[in-house]
């Protein structure tokens, strides 16, 4: 079957009968293997951070189904292996979602681990994969082509999700001012990005579905007409809740959508599976240290949603999507996110008292989905 009558086959199955949208989390993968085992003197990268912030025991739950214990104040995530991604791809099928949105790093980053072993999985076929590419994919003007080649040859995949009729999705994220002002200003972006355009449709992947990712849709609104894009989206939304319900996290989803759609773009919504950043308020990571100081604003969260709660929320986008064929042609959903573990966000298994894997958030969405019982 083609890779975009196969998605769409996939997205008519899930779900009772009923038609909804694609079902995607993020994955940002800074859970991999200590740098420094692979290449001896190398930095660990943001996995040392993660280890930091999820050490003390209240937070231990919190862990992916792979990390371990070590002690009260310690654990030890030791990265990814075959095993464990083929595991996260049986999780998510099961689970009833869709496809994987990750995160592009460079090649050689410990950050691009989880792709790498995605590509290289025998399940792969069994749920598709796209991309968020970010202004570092593409690098400078000078060096833009480079990027805009890697991402060409990822759309190649057979895996690769495709929408609206058979296009490649790809996700534009933090295409900020900064970026806008180096690559010469909004006038500028249009032909960088016709350039990957026209990449994609002579490898044969056809004209790519964009969808910028941006916290305020009206700027997102601006650089979506300046690259050509078709859709807005945000790689998370919240409104800075101090121990606020989780209800009051999905309410502001909601809206977030209808913004979106106000600006007259197409709208890909964001679902949120929590937003809890105590451990990293406790315990600041090295890329946010010039903004994060250790305890400050530890009470700005939202709480923890269970698995039934979370489970009507995400199936709420898919309808909600499902719903306006003209405002999401693209049928797909992003959701905020896989495996946040530290920042509050996921839906990854997670590491249960006696080391087995607790998958009850999935199985509460297959339920809710209509995807098995149980």
């Amino acid at each position: 079957m083609a890779p975009a009558l196969a998605c769409l086959a996939l997205g008519m199955a899930l779900g009772a009968g009923e038609p909804r949208a694609l079902l995607g989390p993020i994955r940002w993968d800074a859970w991999h293997t200590p740098w420094s085992r692979v290449k001896p003197g190398s930095p660990d990268g943001p996995v040392a951070a993660m280890v930091a912030s999820l050490g003390p025991q209240r937070y231990h739950w919190r862990l992916p189904f792979f990390a371990q214990v070590v002690d009260d104040e310690h654990v030890r995530i030791d990265g990814y292996t075959q095993e464990i991604v083929d595991r996260e791809i049986a999780f998510a099928r099961a689970g009833g979602l869709d496809y994987f949105a990750f995160l592009l790093y460079a090649p050689d980053s410990p950050m691009s681990q989880g792709l790498a072993l995605y590509l290289s999985s025998a399940r792969k076929a069994d749920l598709p994969f796209c991309a968020i590419a970010s202004p570092p994919t593409f690098g400078g003007r000078d060096v833009f082509a480079q990027g805009v080649a890697r991402v060409v040859k990822l759309m190649r995949e057979p895996s690769y999700l495709r929408v609206a009729g058979g296009r490649p999705l790809l996700y534009l994220f933090d295409v900020n001012d900064k970026w806008i002002a180096a690559w010469g200003g909004l006038g500028a972006l249009r032909p960088l990005f016709d350039g990957l355009r026209r990449a994609a449709r002579d490898a044969g992947c056809g004209d790519p579905y964009l969808v910028v990712a941006d916290s305020r849709p009206e700027h997102g609104k601006q650089v979506l007409d300046a690259v050509g894009a078709q859709a807005l989206t945000a790689y998370a939304t919240q409104r800075n809740g101090a121990h606020a319900p989780y209800a009051d996290l999905t309410r502001d989803a909601r809206a977030f959508w209808e913004r979106c759609a106000a600006t007259g773009a197409e709208v890909v919504p964001i679902a949120m599976s929590g937003w809890d950043r105590r451990p990293r308020a406790e315990r600041p990571v090295p890329w946010e240290s010039s903004w994060q100081k250790p305890g400050a604003n530890v009470d700005r969260y939202y709480q923890t949603p269970t698995p039934e709660q979370l489970a009507d929320h995400l199936a709420e986008a898919a309808q909600w999507a499902a719903d306006r064929p003209r405002q999401c042609p693209a049928e797909a959903v992003l959701v905020y996110a896989w495996n946040e573990h530290d920042e509050g966000g996921w839906l990854c298994p997670t590491l249960n008292a006696d080391g087995t894997a607790n998958d009850e958030r999935l199985r509460a969405l297959a339920r809710r989905l209509g995807r098995r019982p149980g």
